[in-house]
């Protein structure tokens, strides 16, 4: 059965065939923000998540106690898929531009796998702290740009069609540091060690192997998609941002 939602080569979706892996990275990045909002209880939180695609992170986000959750997102198909699927969470269609937020309305703003695509992302990060209330929560994540495009220098074009800029750990602090943040942490997320033993069995990262089936021949690496149809989300663990695969930030509105 289709996915109401087409797959767009960069948004992934929940129970899509081949995906299990992207998916599963993505979901474990949403149960870290959902554990720790920066450091905010959950319960009773005001959060906005900004690009928010499917909606299943702002569901996740809802179901852990937040008070509400306003789920900004660009593509109108999805805001009215998320309207749907999602019914406790508010789906707004916005341009991330100009988040349409009241000033300091905000507990916490989450923004999971989006800054990357972002041309303006300085505006962006102002938008963030001009919605938050003093002591609110940025909580962000990100593909870690020495892992995720090797080779690939700061300020350089990547490769992904769909990316903007891509970020290491130290670039991304200062950018929400000179947005006026402070008390900035990042940490990353890892594969865990199903992950990690299948890619030294097989001599090549999951990525790279799941890059090459796209462009190569279909069904070429039977393997491979029967090991990603495995991977869960209880498959990656957050440790230092050093060599993640993802980097998870969170830092306070002063």
């Amino acid at each position: 059965m289709a996915h109401p939602l087409p797959l767009t080569g960069e948004r992934t979706l929940p129970g899509v065939p081949g995906e299990e892996y992207w998916f599963a990275r993505h979901e474990a990045a949403y149960r870290w923000a959902v554990a720790t909002l920066g450091g905010l209880p959950v319960a009773g939180a005001a959060v906005v998540e900004a690009g928010s695609g499917e909606g299943y992170g702002a569901d996740l986000l809802r179901a852990a106690g937040a008070r509400v959750v306003v789920a900004l997102e660009y593509d109108e198909a999805a805001v009215r898929h998320a309207a749907s699927a999602y019914p406790d969470v508010r789906s707004v269609r916005a341009n991330l531009a100009a988040l349409p937020i009241a000033p300091g309305r905000a507990d916490a703003v989450v923004s999971l796998q989006v800054v990357e695509h972002l041309w303006d992302l300085r505006g962006f990060l102002a938008g963030c702290a001009a919605a938050l209330r003093p002591g609110g929560r940025l909580v962000l994540s990100t593909p870690n740009r020495p892992v995720f495009s090797p080779g690939l220098g700061r300020g350089e074009r990547p490769t992904n069609p769909f990316h903007v800029e891509e970020f290491d750990a130290e670039q991304l602090s200062a950018l929400v540091a000179a947005a006026g943040f402070e008390r900035t942490a990042v940490v990353g997320l890892h594969h865990g060690s199903r992950v990690a033993a299948w890619e030294r069995r097989r001599g090549e990262p999951v990525v790279a192997a799941q890059v090459r089936a796209v462009v190569g021949p279909a069904g070429a690496d039977a393997e491979l998609a029967a090991f990603v149809s495995t991977v869960r989300a209880d498959d990656f663990v957050v440790g230092g941002a050093e060599d993640a695969q993802d980097l998870l930030l969170t830092a306070v509105r002063p």
